[in-house]
């Protein structure tokens, strides 16, 4: 029973022998399981470490059970900072491979390798997009993080859309979960969706990305500056990894109807409160996680101290491991 904490089966003897027989000392300890002296200090350091046997105060060589949750507690508390130090490390070096990715391609453009096209401003990148568009024989896949778009563009956007629908081609859009809080946005994908369109949405997103055909993909260099541009890949070993992130992204969303119908149910997150918790037990500060989910920096602070508060934890460490011990989060990366 007690493998999973490292202990072996003379250590749960050992445990449940102290546990039946209070202030057992040590000598008795070890002529009720026929036990030798060493091996049974041995034990007895083991249970003492995991705090669930401590010498009694008035007689050292007697000993007592202690409640085992209180130790479990302690060592699953060590274990989880273990796992929250771990998780902080693996997103750093998410970060910098991120960062290398984007050196890889500026590095790359400046050598003009085929089959990758520099768009240099906005007014470049929605040019480009229309003509690309144009061509568009079968589907249509986009990620669509960031925050609300203004009425204006979505309106802007539904002539060309409306054409691809009539002309057969499959259209699914990925949005954040927080278009709910956008009525111009949410509007946007509800008329998409009576149109004939696929609208899914998740927590968070991790790149804006438009594929068309299978064959063509836009990425912008940096997605937080807009004002850096774009790359257009064209039928490259990249472009089928970008279709790949999709189609995993997409099988794991939320269709738009389920998304506006969810509601909490007991005690449980929504999506975009477990997102935010485990973005917010990574360490990310409020801008950052704001940011991934598409919502405002206040709403992103309201949002982890409504966590806390519903924990009832007084650091987000500590409602990290609650989360995890109420099931509300896996623990897990």
């Amino acid at each position: 029973m007690l493998e999973e904490l490292g202990l072996d089966a003379v250590c749960e003897s050992v445990y449940r022998t102290v546990l039946a027989h209070p202030q057992s000392d040590l000598a008795g300890l070890c002529e009720r399981l026929g036990l030798a002296e060493p091996r049974m200090r041995q034990a007895l350091d083991q249970l003492s470490n995991l705090a669930l046997v401590r010498p009694t105060l008035d007689e050292p060589r007697r000993f007592r059970a202690i409640d085992p949750e209180v130790g479990i507690q302690a060592v699953i508390s060590r274990r989880q900072e273990r796992l929250a130090i771990e998780q902080q490390r693996i997103e750093r070096i998410r970060l910098a491979a991120a960062q290398l990715s984007a050196d890889f391609i500026s590095a790359r453009l400046g050598n003009r390798i085929q089959g990758i096209e520099h768009l240099e401003s906005i007014e470049e990148i929605r040019e480009r997009i229309g003509q690309l568009v144009r061509n568009v024989s079968s589907d249509v896949m986009t990620l669509a993080p960031g925050g609300a778009q203004s009425r204006l563009c979505l309106e802007a956007a539904k002539p060309q859309d409306r054409a691809l629908l009539e002309r057969g081609v499959r259209m699914r859009t990925l949005y954040l979960d927080s278009i709910r809080n956008s009525p111009a946005t949410l509007e946007y994908a509800k008329w998409l969706t009576d149109t004939g369109g696929k609208v899914r949405t998740v927590p968070s997103l991790p790149i804006r990305l438009m594929i068309m055909d299978r064959r063509t993909a836009i990425v912008p260099i940096d997605e937080n500056n807009s004002a850096a541009g774009a790359v257009v890949l064209k039928e490259s070993g990249t472009v089928t990894a970008l279709c790949a992130l999709f189609e995993t992204i997409w099988e794991n969303a939320s269709p738009l109807v389920d998304t506006l119908q969810r509601e909490r149910e007991g005690h449980s997150l929504t999506p975009q409160e477990e997102e935010a918790l485990r973005l917010l037990g990574q360490g990310l500060t409020d801008e950052a996680v704001a940011k991934r989910l598409g919502v405002s920096p206040r709403t992103a602070r309201r949002m982890a101290a409504d966590l806390l508060e519903a924990l009832g934890a007084r650091s987000r460490f500590q409602a990290g491991a609650r989360a995890v011990a109420k099931g509300w989060l896996t623990g897990e990366e």
